[in-house]
């Protein structure tokens, strides 16, 4: 079993962080969350028309944002934002792992080893093809994952490759100006030679994407096989050198703020809640009313029908007191 430790991504800041509120969530979800009845039984009333989404009959996986308003059984609820705290790996890879959650052959998967969280789940940053070895960063922040990988986000990837064969100047150079893939044109930002002897040589290459296989289909369109890859760096976080292969390591709540800012984020991770805003005879709050359960009213009549007992036992004691003094 793996053991947890604390990494240190090395940061690059940007400016500009935003995100000051949660991004949308499905309707039930967010319901399903605040305690109003499971998934499925609130996308039934949601269909039945029970539910209202600002004063319009709601539909079954429609989102919500801050704001909003949602009405059910004669309760208004507002949708607000919360601080959540989210957890994050960074996972040595090795040679054989799918990165997926099941796989039809029965090969292993990543999340195999992985410990398990409650109420959330794990979310890979960028897959690695199962020849590839190295760096995954997994993490219960949706939206921290979404945005390291759309590509608006501009997060470089740097992988170690074992080339098998003499590489020219004139080949690093087409890979650096850029070539016609099937899929469209792709190059590295960045080739630095890491030494290497006999036929291997080793280079450390960056990109700007993460299309399937793009590095070995690099390295292929000039003819050159790709032995081993290896993912060294995604974005600001870094493969610890002590970090064993099949083992992970748990990203510190800090660092977790730092990759968020990394990518203009704000620095902490919110998620969509609801607030309860008034009842059926016009009472409101901030929270949702009290509901008292059947276990609680037996137990209050059994502590009333205890005091009165007592106070008529009491009254009945000082009444034959009185009796006996006066004869």
């Amino acid at each position: 079993m793996s053991t947890t430790k604390k990494s240190n991504p090395r940061v690059r800041r940007k400016e500009n962080p935003q995100a000051e509120s949660a991004p949308p969530e499905r309707l039930q979800k967010v319901m399903a969350s605040a305690g109003l009845g499971s998934r499925r039984a609130l996308e039934k009333r949601i269909k039945n028309g029970d539910v209202l989404l600002n004063g319009e009959k709601a539909s079954v996986g429609q989102n919500v944002s801050t704001g909003d308003s949602i009405t059910f059984e004669q309760q208004q609820w507002r949708v607000v934002s919360k601080p959540v705290q989210h957890r994050g790996l960074i996972y040595n890879k090795p040679e054989g792992e799918v990165t997926s959650r099941s796989d039809p052959n029965g090969r292993p998967t990543v999340f195999d080893r992985l410990p398990t969280v409650r109420n959330a789940r794990w979310v890979a940053i960028g897959r690695l093809d199962i020849s590839t070895t190295g760096l995954l960063i997994l993490t219960t922040d949706g939206e921290l994952a979404h945005a390291m990988m759309h590509p608006s986000s501009n997060v470089d990837r740097e992988y170690a490759c074992r080339i098998r064969g003499q590489v020219s100047a004139e080949q690093l150079e087409n890979l650096r100006r850029g070539v016609e893939l099937n899929d469209g044109p792709a190059s590295f930002s960045d080739i630095q030679e890491a030494g290497g002897s006999g036929e291997n040589h080793w280079y450390h290459v960056t990109i700007m994407e993460g299309r399937n296989r793009e590095v070995r289909r690099l390295w292929e369109s000039q003819g050159l096989l790709v032995s081993r890859l290896k993912r060294v760096r995604y974005g600001a976080a870094f493969l610890p050198k002590r970090l064993n292969m099949g083992k992970w390591s748990e990203i510190s709540a800090g660092d977790l703020q730092v990759l968020r800012e990394d990518i203009g984020l704000s620095p902490e991770g919110k998620s969509l809640s609801l607030q309860f805003v008034k009842g059926p005879r016009g009472r409101s709050g901030g929270s949702e009313p009290r509901k008292t359960s059947k276990r609680a009213a037996k137990s209050t009549a059994r502590r009333t029908t205890r005091k009165t007992a007592q106070s008529t036992t009491k009254s009945a004691g000082k009444y034959e007191k009185k009796r006996a003094g006066r004869k």
